[in-house]
């Protein structure tokens, strides 16, 4: 019997899993389109797509296109149908005229890449959240060859700790305490870059000899106790990443954003309270979410919750006679993930973002 009700959920379930993955066009979606500098992948794929982190179907093998990474500005994109009448993007051919008097110049020979990788590389390669734990572990500056305090290049500091001799290390101020939302339990700090330097003597703390820093590049005055850790100087920088909706569970809220801006868009890095325990992954997509504002029926008629008098919001359920709309104001992409927090880099937005904005499974 359970085995019977296993298999005809499943048969219910199949026409939802297909549905999610249908290519969907935009209204306006071109029927052709020239790459310009500077295009994505996700950009292009936004105008032709409802559901762009599908690109990949879009961009699926055929005789012109067999990597959609070699996409390059100049190049023209013709949308068509298959026998199927999916859509799909094919480039044109180009049609070369001989001309003595025409001077032919090569196109750019950059493809385009998936993200705007050159926004998400400094997060990439820097850390940006540290939990208390790490914090008390983490080696950290003495003092410097003249004084704690120092605002220039190529001078040394002098760390607790037996560093590895030639390497790359960040120094890092400790920032402001990020706490859960809902419980109000410490979840780490904010670190903000404050320089970054090489190893030119490694230490021996056993005998109290702490390790040379030589600073090459300087972004904030460094003081004692600042943070040091080794830079990720490996990271690779993915040109491609397998884009996918978020968890249909996902109910999280944007809570700080790299630029400190009270309203932020399109390729701002921004931090929500959701991460790695709550099935977070790299290239998930998100939708940012704004409930619409509240509205109270007055004397003399309806008036907005925040314009009305605090008598009549406490007549009313949660402030409101309504249950207002939420409407769907941007999308955004996870590139970086931590245990109860992540980041990600806004892709899209219709009107201007917020802190505390809800972000949700796209539809």
């Amino acid at each position: 019997m359970v085995k019977k009700i296993l298999i005809a959920t499943l048969c219910l379930l199949i026409p939802l899993f297909a549905l999610a993955d249908k290519l969907i066009l935009t209204k306006h979606a071109p029927k052709t389109y020239i790459v310009k500098k500077g295009d994505t992948l996700w950009d292009i794929s936004a105008l032709f797509l409802k559901r762009p982190w599908l690109w990949p179907k879009l961009w699926r093998y055929n005789p012109d296109i067999t990597n959609p990474h070699l996409i390059y500005p100049g190049d023209k994109l013709n949308l068509v149908f298959d026998k199927q009448g999916q859509p799909m993007l094919v480039k044109s051919k180009p049609v070369l005229k001989w001309s003595p008097s025409i001077r032919k110049t090569l196109k750019d020979l950059t493809p385009i890449s998936t993200i705007s990788l050159s926004v998400i590389a400094p997060f990439l390669k820097y850390e940006n959240v540290l939990t208390q734990q790490q914090i008390d572990s983490s080696p950290y500056v003495l003092g410097s060859d003249e004084g704690y305090k120092s605002s220039i290049e190529d001078f040394k500091l002098y760390i607790n700790s037996d560093l590895v001799l030639g390497h790359k290390y960040a120094i890092y101020s400790k920032g402001e305490a990020i706490n859960d939302t809902k419980s109000g339990d410490l979840i780490g700090y904010y670190v903000k870059l404050a320089g970054t330097g090489t190893v030119t003597h490694t230490g021996d703390m056993a005998h109290k000899k702490p390790s040379t820093l030589l600073v090459d590049d300087i972004k904030q005055e460094i003081r004692s106790g600042f943070l040091v850790l080794p830079v990720n100087e490996n990271q690779m920088y993915p040109s491609y990443y397998k884009m996918q909706a978020a968890p249909s569970t996902i109910n999280g809220t944007i809570i700080r954003t790299s630029s400190n801006l009270r309203e932020f868009g399109k390729y701002d890095v921004v931090m929500i309270d959701k991460g790695r325990q709550d099935a977070i992954a790299l290239g998930d997509i998100l939708a940012v979410k704004r409930k619409s504002p509240g509205v109270v029926e007055t004397t003399d008629g309806p008036v907005y919750q925040e314009d009305t008098s605090r008598w009549n919001r406490m007549a009313s359920a949660d402030g409101s006679d309504y249950v207002m709309p939420e409407e769907t104001l941007g999308r955004m992409m996870i590139f970086k993930v931590y245990d109860k927090v992540s980041m990600a880099l806004i892709l899209s937005s219709i009107k201007p973002l917020r802190l505390q904005d809800t972000v949700t499974a796209p539809k």
